[in-house]
């Protein structure tokens, strides 16, 4: 694999950092990421992560291993032709899902806007298998995503009453995802 990419993320809602590379080789892509951050409930988290796609962006498998408060978390999820498991326990309502969204990073919205290649104009429906690590679940997440201009994305999760502006760079990596994420330019 070699590097295509890096980015450092500030929150901006709690105290927090990301670090994510995304790497490349003949077959597949991967994001290789660690966030510590204060979660939503105030527990303090340190997360590494790892999502491998194949040349398609299609999402074949992730991990995140770190802890929440004092809560260990050893999570492998994975993506093949029966479907989703979370720890290899079968997820079956996620069939028609072809991405994973780590819901604590802004390191995953970048697998969507790669495999979608949106024109400028176009819009998409979007349903992923979404880790939420509240409760260390896998479950369905719509999404919207609308290309508004160059580098810009209108972004919408409706069951969490969710919507912003993304601006994106060339490599599909969000910058700034207002109130949650912005990129470190320092």
């Amino acid at each position: 694999m070699h590097t295509v990419a890096t980015l450092l993320w500030r929150r901006l809602d709690a105290p927090g950092h990301d670090a994510c590379r995304l790497d490349q080789n003949d077959v597949a892509w991967q994001l290789d990421g660690a966030a510590v951050f204060r979660h939503g409930d105030g527990r303090i988290a340190q997360l590494h992560y790892r999502v491998r796609c194949d040349r398609h962006w299609h999402t074949q498998w992730g991990t995140v291993r770190g802890w929440l408060g004092e809560t260990a978390i050893d999570l492998s999820v994975a993506h093949g032709a029966k479907g989703w498991t979370l720890n290899e326990q079968p997820v079956p309502e996620l069939s028609h899902c072809v991405d994973l969204d780590l819901g604590f990073t802004p390191a995953t919205n970048l697998l969507q806007l790669r495999r979608l290649h949106l024109a400028e104009g176009e819009a998409a429906e979007v349903p992923v298998a979404w880790l939420d690590m509240a409760d260390a679940s896998l479950g369905l997440l719509e999404q919207r995503y609308e290309h508004l201009a160059p580098g810009r994305y209108g972004y919408a999760a409706p069951r969490l009453d969710f919507r912003t502006e993304l601006a994106v760079d060339a490599q599909g990596f969000v910058h700034d995802y207002p109130p949650l994420w912005q990129a470190d330019s320092a």
